[in-house]
């Protein structure tokens, strides 16, 4: 029986209005909170059979012990109950955005008598305006000084500001006139708040009134004669124009927008938002988050909208939430989600995916930030020694080992329904890859294996291969009575003996039974001292030899995050594997009767264009130019490859029998 019948709510007593659920675990902690049109169609599909959900909804469901609703009047309701909810029991199956890095704000402290202008980072805090996010603390430090010319609005601290005002002399500041010293009075609140309110208002984009004032102003300046007054203001310009530079132009219209786009892979999401507000990029924000469900593009767009939006406060609402909205794809409920956003904002929200023109361009640019923004994090969280050596660590503790595994060999099998089976080998070293030791294998039992054979058959190929090198390695030289091992070390070419090296620990992709085999295999050739764990998919869980119940990491695992990594590595390698192999396999069937092209000269084909798709694209001449292909051959070759486009062609591609041959077997 599944543990989710336990506490499954009896049939008919779940409303079918729309409303926000939470699931909690035996401590009554909330472990997931979601909304839902019809409460009853929403929670019913979390009880089904527990093999039909996705492995992380599976978690959850099994996880958990009970769950309770909270009926709403419209689904607006449920959106802003389900982001209150979330901030307050912080949920460890809800996805969570973080910033991948610290972003400067530009911030002005409208609550103070007299506001100041400051660059800082963190959190929100309430009476302070603020611009950007930026990339750069110092690009927009820049921006500033320029604009205090122009602006000559309070920027010190506030132990400044008041030791200024007890010896009445103002800071330097106050002297070249970048500050209007309200510290020793010379100028009022009043005034000062009128030069702040300029300040913002030029900030948040509305540039061409202020910049056509002053221009007006010079203009009337230099009709009076007054040219010390035009001058001056002639410079404000400027000043105006070198801030204005710095901001590219990007939407022609003027437009306000927040563009986002995503990045996503199976185990982690990217996401980069550029805040567009007049036309000009005014700056931009990054998050990553753990995937926690198998939700597509349009799920992960909802649950960062619900972040981004749904807390802010009303007096940051007009700034904070633009006219327009653009995503890579809209969340289910897009009509409600516009509903939801006018109403914070104030007035009419538009959510919509752009389909060409400048915005479908700078959308593209956005996600391309994400990507590199998601690349870079795995690269940070892969290379930081710190991360590396505590993830080691909780594998040894998670697997009772009795050291780190300094050295992980991840085996993957791939097939296309029982046939081309090949498998991989991965070699992860202190926690960074050595791809130069990746090793492939060709099944040899093609007709009688499945993944469980298959697996049996590498380990102990590859283990056998071990034993082999360890028996014709020499003893160290040194003192004997040291105990000293086997060579690693090639005396003959002074290479690494790759194969020599035994691991730390052994992974197979895959549940109970890869583990059985791998470890039968090992018991088989007499090896009893390297360990063996299994990741499954499902549940991204930690089998050992020889036990009922899996290890459970947890999420937030590093040495969960190091196992994956080196599975989906293994997975990898072992995919490009399988489609070199189909590529080579389908050029030798195609030309098998090609008169006079025999296996010699099918090699020396492949090897010259390195693919089927490249070989099909080449003339015949380009064919003719390969060595011991002449212009006959090169027609007959021709033919037969336009022969095998003819039959794709006549293939239907929804044929599920098709659909299926061209999947390798994960």
């Amino acid at each position: 029986m599944s543990p989710a019948v336990n506490y499954r709510p009896a049939p008919g007593s779940i409303p079918t209005q729309p409303g926000v659920y939470r699931f909690r675990d035996r401590q009554g902690r909330v472990i997931y909170v979601g909304k839902a049109k019809s409460l009853r169609a929403r929670l019913s599909s979390y009880f089904q059979d527990i093999a039909n959900l996705h492995p992380r909804t599976a978690s959850m469901v099994t996880t958990a012990t009970s769950v309770e609703w909270t009926v709403v009047g419209t689904e607006v309701e449920a959106l802003q109950l389900e982001y209150s909810w979330i901030k307050e029991f912080d949920p460890r199956f809800n996805v969570k955005y973080r910033d991948d890095k610290s972003y400067p704000w530009l911030a002005v402290t409208v609550g103070d008598e007299f506001p100041r202008v400051m660059v800082g980072r963190g959190a929100k805090r309430k009476g302070i305006r603020y611009f950007g996010p930026y990339s750069h603390a110092w690009a927009i430090r820049e921006t500033v000084d320029i604009l205090l010319r122009v602006f000559p609005m309070r920027s010190c601290t506030n132990g400044v500001f008041k030791r200024s005002g007890q010896i009445g002399r103002p800071c330097l500041l106050g002297y070249i006139d970048k500050c209007s010293a309200p510290c020793v009075g010379n100028i009022s609140p009043a005034d000062h708040r009128a030069i702040v309110d300029d300040f913002c208002e030029f900030m948040a984009g509305r540039t061409a009134a202020f910049t056509r004032r002053i221009e007006q102003e010079m203009y009337a300046a230099s009709d009076a004669l007054d040219f010390e007054k035009a001058a001056r203001l002639r410079d404000d310009l400027g000043a105006l124009q070198k801030a204005l530079e710095k901001q590219a132009v990007v939407l022609g219209d003027g437009a306000d927008a927040d563009v986002i786009a995503l990045a996503e892979d199976p185990l982690e999401v990217a996401v980069q938002v550029f805040y567009v507000r007049g036309g000009r990029v005014r700056g931009q924000r990054g998050w990553v988050a753990d995937r926690t469900d198998d939700g597509d593009t349009a799920a992960l767009v909802e649950h960062f909208l619900l972040q981004l939006y749904a807390g802010v406060a009303p007096e940051d609402a007009r700034d904070a939430v633009p006219r327009e909205i653009l995503v890579p794809a809209l969340p289910a409920e897009s009509d409600t989600w516009e509903e939801l956003l006018s109403d914070v904002r104030g007035s009419r929200v538009e959510l919509r995916v752009p389909q060409r023109g400048d915005k479908r361009t700078l959308q593209e640019t956005v996600a391309r930030n994400a990507a590199e923004s998601l690349l870079l994090h795995k690269t940070k969280r892969a290379s930081d020694l710190t991360t590396r050596n505590r993830a080691l660590a909780e594998i040894a503790e998670a697997l009772e080992l009795d050291e780190p595994p300094l050295r992980i060999e991840c085996y993957d099998v791939s097939h296309i329904q029982g046939t081309e089976i090949v498998a991989s080998m991965v070699v992860f070293e202190d926690g960074l890859a050595r791809k130069g030791e990746y090793r492939r294998f060709v099944i040899r039992d093609q007709e009688g294996s499945d993944d469980v054979a298959a697996m049996h058959e590498v380990i102990t190929r590859r283990f056998r291969r071990l034993l082999d090198e360890q028996s014709r390695s020499e003893l160290k030289p040194g003192d004997p009575a040291t105990g000293v091992g086997p060579l690693l070390v090639d005396p003959d070419t002074g290479r690494p003996r790759k194969f020599a090296y035994a691991p730390g620990l052994v992974v197979v992709d895959g549940g109970a039974p890869q583990v059985a085999a791998a470890q039968r295999a090992l018991n088989e050739l007499g090896i009893d001292d390297i360990p063996v764990c299994g990741l499954a998919k499902r549940l991204e869980e930690v089998w050992v030899p020889g036990e009922a119940d899996p290890v459970i990491l947890p999420r937030t695992s590093e040495g969960l995050y190091l196992l994956q990594r080196v599975r989906d590595e293994a997975h990898r390698f072992a995919i490009a594997h399988h489609r070199n192999r189909r590529s080579k396999s389908m050029v030798e069937s195609l030309l098998d009767d090609v008169p006079g092209l025999g296996e010699v000269r099918r090699r020396t084909l492949l090897r010259h264009f390195g693919s089927l798709r490249k070989l099909r694209a080449a003339t015949v001449d380009e064919l003719a130019l390969v060595p011991g292909i002449g212009p006959t051959t090169a027609e007959a070759i021709k033919a037969a490859l336009a022969g095998d486009n003819v039959a794709m062609d006549a293939q239907d591609p929804k044929d599920p029998k098709v659909a299926r041959k061209e999947l390798p077997h994960e």
